[in-house]
């Protein structure tokens, strides 16, 4: 079984804290802060493949976490950063972010690599806050947290050129006819429920041919396997319109071909800019050769070449295969030219990986109040001062209270109505609010 589509849960490995530590050594008094600063939390790290061909086991385990970096020690140790988790997927893997629906990467190639989520930076050991004034200092700065993210990664075929059309149009057929492969072949609706994929050696050339399952009207939508059709599409260079004109079907070649057309164009303007070529096929079946002329009229009014073949007799199937390897070297000659010249097509929304620190709501603070009439706060700095706090510290209390009072919280508090005797929570800790103190 192929799996094409899956979904997992990515957790970035925590920095570790830095140390309070005061440097203990005989002959050596008032020995100062020697604490060292905690090392950096793993990433997360998806690689492309070239020996995986499915995405089975990313549907058995949901949930992968980088390792966290240890904690800094004395004598100005640093702690060691945690070991990056690296998650293999097929070639031709796409990364989205579930939240935001954005394309984080395209790992196309063989060794790509794209690092998902970063892992948290490790706090500063106490040896780092001393000063003129602070000849002592009592705390030491926590780790960074790492990032959690559900990432949905589809894997997209790779193919020159693909085979496009109804269902039971013979792609199948036209595959097993001009490549080494054997695609299941039968007289029904999604015979094919997967993109098969052969080579076509032409002796001059060869190319990778693929037979992408049929589409149905409203597929754009999903109607159907739409959608999990219509993605493998988008990498092929070339495409094949097969349509069947022997009226077995009972179905107008010219409204099969715009069928098709409108729900490649409905998923995305981009597949209606690819090349394509028609092949009529079944001409075997009708002794006049088929239906057909209105479907060629339209064709030639939009410049698209025609071939009428038998996928079954193979005829006409050398031309075709002919005529698309001239389209893919021109196609792959565009291609360099349109790289080399800086020209990008690609319309999607990309999602650009940061640290939680640059995440543009890292400063926000939270205000909520809770049912005995506290004020609670949240926030991802907030939270990281918090967890710096030593709470038998008046030093490192005083930097708490300042950040409260500099990040303008105690502002909108006071807006919300807060007095002296109020209680203000961060997790489980609660002070009392005195404006003199």
């Amino acid at each position: 079984m192929i799996v094409d589509r899956a979904q997992i849960v990515i957790q970035s490995g925590k920095g570790g804290d830095g140390a309070v530590s005061f440097r203990r050594e005989p002959f050596v008094p008032n020995g100062g802060p020697d604490g060292g600063n905690g090392g950096k939390g793993g990433d997360v790290v998806f690689l492309a493949d070239k020996n995986l061909h499915t995405l089975m086991d990313l549907r058995y385990m949901k949930k992968y976490k980088a390792q966290p970096g240890a904690n800094g020690m004395g004598a100005n140790k640093y702690g060691k950063g945690g070991e990056d988790l690296v998650i293999k997927v097929p070639v031709g893997s796409v990364l989205i972010d579930e939240a935001s629906g954005a394309f984080m990467a395209d790992l196309a190639a063989d060794g790509d690599r794209f690092i998902a989520a970063l892992g948290g930076k490790g706090g500063l050991g106490n040896a780092n806050f001393k000063n003129s004034v602070r000849q002592a200092p009592n705390f030491a700065e926590a780790g960074s947290a790492g990032q959690e993210r559900t990432v949905v990664i589809e894997l997209k075929l790779i193919a020159d050129v693909g085979l496009v059309g109804l269902p039971n149009v013979g792609k199948s057929t036209l595959l097993a006819a001009c490549t080494g492969a054997k695609p299941k072949i039968a007289n029904y609706h999604f015979t094919t429920t997967f993109p098969n994929l052969g080579v076509v050696d032409l002796g001059y050339m060869t190319f990778v041919l693929a037979d992408i399952p049929g589409l149905i009207e409203g597929a754009a939508q999903g109607v159907g396997l739409g959608h999990d059709f219509l993605k493998h599409v988008e990498r092929t260079k070339v495409l094949i319109h097969v349509v069947d004109v022997s009226g077995s079907e009972g179905q107008d070649p010219l409204d099969a071909y715009r069928t098709v057309e409108k729900e490649m164009g409905a998923y995305s303007p981009l597949l209606m800019d690819k090349p394509v070529v028609c092949a009529l096929n079944k001409v075997d079946l009708a002794p006049d050769g088929g239906a057909g002329a209105a479907l060629e009229a339209y064709l030639k009014e939009r410049g698209v070449k025609a071939y009428r073949i038998s996928a079954a007799t193979r005829q006409g199937v050398a031309d075709l295969m002919n005529e698309a390897s001239r389209m893919l070297a021109e196609a792959e000659r565009a291609q360099q030219e349109g790289a080399a010249g800086g020209s990008h097509s690609d319309q999607r929304q990309w999602m650009r990986v940061t640290r939680i620190e640059d995440d543009p709501d890292y400063r926000d603070v939270h205000i909520a109040e809770a049912d005995d009439g506290a004020f609670e706060l949240s926030g991802k700095q907030l939270e990281k001062i918090f967890n710096s706090t030593n709470f038998n510290d008046q030093g490192s209390l005083g930097y708490l209270n300042k950040y409260l009072v500099t990040s303008g919280v105690i502002r909108k508090l006071q807006a919300r109505g807060l007095a002296d005797g109020d209680t203000i929570r961060i997790k489980d800790f609660e002070l009392e609010w005195y404006e003199d103190a």
